[in-house]
Formats: structure tokens, C-alpha cells, sequence
């Protein structure tokens, strides 16, 4: 006899239970439209294009020729097979130290060699997620809350929440300024939580930003770390993109604020306050290889966590392959140099793509995407036009991108497109169908987008979702949706008000 739900609520843990995940969101359902229906230049052309994914494939022959070259970098190959009885045991969850000094090394030259980092001080842990998880279990204890500007990574709700039980407290960021953070945003947000009795243990940023593209100047990482001195809580700076920087300004690490900062007697800071989320899976693009690391100035949290990462450990074949390319200084310059020109070369033609059909996106210089501005093409600046639009881009235009209430931005229009994770041909299929749609909509001469007699469309664009091209009833009906469906668990994807 079957159970009903109250039973099997009894019979499991509250996470277990719980809708924390945050797997209900448009950001998720993008993805499962996708893997329904997933684009194939021969087998399905007229399939979904993934552009809700932030990986980069732009630079994986690189690592290929290095490891045609180099076959001894793997315990699996006649040249390497004589290590794969010591590092097929190898089990210490500090580490391989070769590992440890070559990703200490890595984050250096990721940085332009204008800081050091100490591999004593490198905790491994299963991608950045496992590691961002590793760290909040450290800093905090269950219903404190950490300050988070937004638009930010919509699986930080699960990264960071999830198991933790702590609360993200919004700090509100507008395009008016590029959405930037400031002192009075920080200031806002900091006495909101207090007035909801949250226990506020520090602030999170992700520098460069996901979903914005966009890098932290000197002065905002100053600011920041003033702001945590003064109130005494931590900062975590997620700085996985680090090395995806393809146009001015540099990078700048809070690791360098923080050297600056340690010397200058008029603002003292404590270094213990500052821990920092890297990987390799933006980078250097290897997201299945599950390279997190948590780096922290704070002793207590370096044990801590340690500790931890035994739950969570890199595979040592894979620290003794990652040791081996990472310590070859001249591959990993160039590899460093010739991505960011690939990236930059794809970001130029995306954008330019869009600026074709008068889309324009937020000056960006890193990442892996672009934060596109579709407000003008909203009937209303709501967040249920917003959705109507999304649907109706994911269901005609076949492209998944995520919308930016996702992101928990606080103004409707906004949409996340990733560029990196395909290839020429690809991008180019997904511009003619952002150009074949905006020209449908409006009347005019669908055609390539290399054929330059189509006509130039009004600056103030917007599209009229007419029933020839969208029936919300028949894409939401439930007759004609699987318990699978992309559409039927979000939340954000049923309201209506």
C-alpha cells in the first residue's frame, strides 16, 4: 500500500523534504527545455540552443595538444602508468602539495603576478559549490544571513542555503549606476537584516560579476573592505572568473585591496575577515574535473575546512594531471593569453550580432556571457512580462537564456546569455534566430543576418506578442505537459500578479 505525503514527509529529513534547493526557478527550467529539445547543427537543427550555460569552450584544444605532447601527465597512459599505484592511494585531504603549489601559483598568474598566495592555505573541495558550501559552514550557524548584491547567481540559493540554513539578505543594485554597489546600498541592506533579526555574518560578491560580465574597481573593493571592518563580519569573494578577462579594466583582486590595505596605518584592516572561492571550471574550462578551492587568511577557517573537504575531495588523478599542466609556465601564459583573445573575439561578435537588431547589453570585460537589455521590449516593466517574453523566446526563438528576475534583479527586461559554451557556427545560427524573430515581429524582410538589406529597426522596439506566434494556454495547458515539464514547477513561471 503506497504512502501519502504527510507519511513520507514524516519519514524524511527536512532538507530532504524542503523546496530550498532553488531548482524552481526559470534558471533551472531553461536548462530542461534545452536537455527536451537540445540543439544539433545535423540531427536538430530546429533544436534549442543552450545559452543558459556558463562554460567555456573556447580554449579545450589547447589543453588537448598539451596533453598529446605530454603523455605522462595522466596515470592512465603507457608514459604515466609507473604513478598509478602511489597516486591511485594517495588519500590526505590536504592535497597533493605539487597541486597545492601549482594552483597557488595558477591564482597568482591569473591575477597578473601582482600577488602571491601560500599553497599552505589552498582547502580543496568538490567545484566552487562544494567549496562556497565548506566556507559557509564556517563562518555561520543556521538563520544568520550574509549580505549578497544583486543580480547575483541564482544557485547561490542552493550553493550557500541550501544545507547551511542561512539567509541572503539583497543588496539592491541598479543599472542607473551599471549596478554597482554602494555605500548607502551596503549601509541598507545591512539595517534591513538587523531590523528582521537576522544576524548578519558577512557579504558575498562575485568579482567578476555573474551575471553581469563586469569587474570590481579598486575603490568599490576598498569600500567593501572598510564596510566589513566596521561592522566586524566576513567577506567572501568569489573570484572563479578570474582569468576570463578579455578587455579593460585589469582585474583587481581583494587579495591585492588586501595587501594594500594591511600597510596603510590610516585604515586598518584584519585579514582573518577575508576568504576568497576559486576553480578551474571557468577558467580554464574543465568544470567536470570539480576543481574548488577555498582560500582564506583566516587560520581557524583553513582547519575548519580542511577538515571538511574530506566530504568533498578532487579525485588525486586529477591533482596529479592539474599539477603537471599547471607547472609548465609557458603553456599556462599562453593558454592565459590566447583565451581572453578568443574571448574577447566571441564577445565582439555576439554583441555586434545584437546591435544589428538594436539590442544593447551592459559594458562587459569578463565572463562568460553578456547581460542583455530587452526592457524596451516589454509591453509592460513587469516581471509577468518579463516571463511572457522569456517563454516566448525559449518556445519560438529556440534559444535558452535566463531571465533576470532569476538573478533576483529588482528590474524586469534583463536576461543572461551565455556565449562561450559553442561554436562559431552555432553563435551564428542563434543571432539569424534573434534577427528572424525581432523581424517577424515587426513586419520586416527575414533574411540572414549576412545579408545586409534587411531594414533598420525603430530605436524605441517593441514586440507585440501576437497569438500567431504565442498561446500562453497551450504552452501552459497541462493536458500537453509531462510531469517533466520545464515550465510547470517554477514558481515565477505560474504567477500571474
Amino acid at each position: 500500500m503506497g504512502m501519502d505525503d504527510t507519511e513520507k514527509q514524516t519519514l524524511l529529513s527536512k532538507i530532504a523534504t524542503s523546496d530550498q534547493h532553488g531548482e524552481n526557478s526559470p534558471y533551472f527550467d531553461g536548462w530542461k527545455a534545452y536537455d527536451q529539445d537540445p540543439f544539433h547543427p545535423t540531427q536538430n537543427p530546429n533544436g534549442v540552443i543552450q545559452m543558459g550555460l556558463a562554460e567555456n569552450q573556447l580554449s579545450l584544444d589547447l589543453i588537448e595538444k598539451w596533453i598529446a605532447k605530454n603523455p605522462k601527465s595522466s596515470i592512465c597512459t603507457i608514459d604515466g602508468v609507473d604513478r598509478f599505484k602511489d597516486i591511485a592511494n594517495f588519500q590526505d585531504y590536504h592535497g597533493l602539495y605539487k597541486f597545492r603549489e601549482a594552483i597557488a601559483n595558477f591564482m597568482g598568474k591569473a591575477r597578473g603576478n601582482r600577488v602571491t598566495f601560500d599553497p599552505e592555505r589552498i582547502v580543496m573541495g568538490g567545484g566552487a559549490t562544494g567549496a562556497s558550501e565548506s566556507l559557509i559552514f564556517c563562518l555561520a550557524d543556521p538563520g544568520d544571513g550574509f549580505l549578497v548584491p544583486t543580480p547575483y547567481y541564482p544557485a547561490f540559493d542552493r550553493d550557500l542555503r541550501w544545507r547551511t540554513g542561512v539567509q541572503l539578505v539583497p543588496i539592491t543594485c541598479k543599472s542607473s549606476n551599471g549596478f554597482k554597489i554602494t555605500q548607502e546600498a551596503l549601509e541598507s541592506a545591512y539595517e534591513d537584516a538587523i531590523a528582521s533579526n537576522i544576524k548578519v555574518k558577512g557579504l558575498i560578491v562575485a568579482n567578476p560579476s555573474n551575471p553581469l560580465g563586469t569587474t570590481m574597481d579598486r575603490e568599490t573593493l576598498k569600500t567593501l573592505m572598510s564596510f566589513i571592518n566596521d561592522k566586524n563580519i566576513h567577506l567572501v569573494c568569489d573570484e572563479i572568473y578570474a582569468a576570463t578577462i578579455f578587455n579593460t579594466p585589469d582585474f583587481v583582486s581583494i587579495s591585492e585591496v588586501l595587501q594594500e590595505m594591511e600597510h596603510d596605518p590610516m585604515n586598518p584592516v584584519n585579514p582573518e575577515l577575508v576568504h576568497i572561492i576559486y576553480s578551474l571550471s571557468k577558467d580554464m574550462g574543465l568544470p567536470g574535473f570539480r576543481v574548488g578551492i577555498l582560500y582564506s587568511y583566516n587560520d581557524a577557517v583553513v582547519s575548519s575546512a580542511r577538515k571538511m573537504s574530506s566530504f568533498g575531495l578532487i579525485s588525486s588523478q586529477t591533482q596529479y594531471f592539474l599539477a603537471s599542466i599547471l607547472s609548465d609556465e609557458e603553456f599556462v601564459m599562453n593558454f592565459l593569453s590566447e583565451n581572453s583573445r578568443r574571448l574577447a573575439k566571441r564577445h565582439k561578435v555576439f554583441t555586434q550580432g545584437l546591435e544589428e537588431e538594436n539590442i544593447t547589453c551592459l559594458p562587459s570585460n569578463a565572463g562568460l556571457f553578456v547581460w542583455m537589455d530587452l526592457r524596451r521590449l516589454l509591453k509592460e516593466p513587469t516581471f509577468d512580462e518579463e516571463m511572457v517574453l522569456w517563454r516566448l523566446i525559449i518556445k519560438d526563438v529556440k534559444l535558452n537564456v535566463s531571465p533576470g528576475s532569476s538573478f533576483h534583479c529588482v528590474e524586469p527586461g534583463w536576461f543572461r546569455v551565455c556565449f562561450a559554451n559553442m561554436d562559431d557556427q552555432t553563435v551564428e545560427i542563434a543571432l539569424d534566430r534573434i534577427h528572424a524573430f525581432v523581424g517577424k515581429e515587426k513586419g520586416n524582410e527575414v533574411v540572414t543576418r549576412n545579408n545586409k538589406r534587411h531594414k533598420p529597426f525603430e530605436k524605441n522596439l517593441r514586440l507585440s506578442f501576437s497569438s500567431r506566434l504565442y498561446d500562453e494556454n497551450t504552452l501552459m495547458s497541462p493536458r500537453i505537459m509531462s510531469p517533466h515539464s520545464p515550465f510547470a514547477q517554477s514558481p515565477l513561471v505560474q504567477a500571474r500578479t
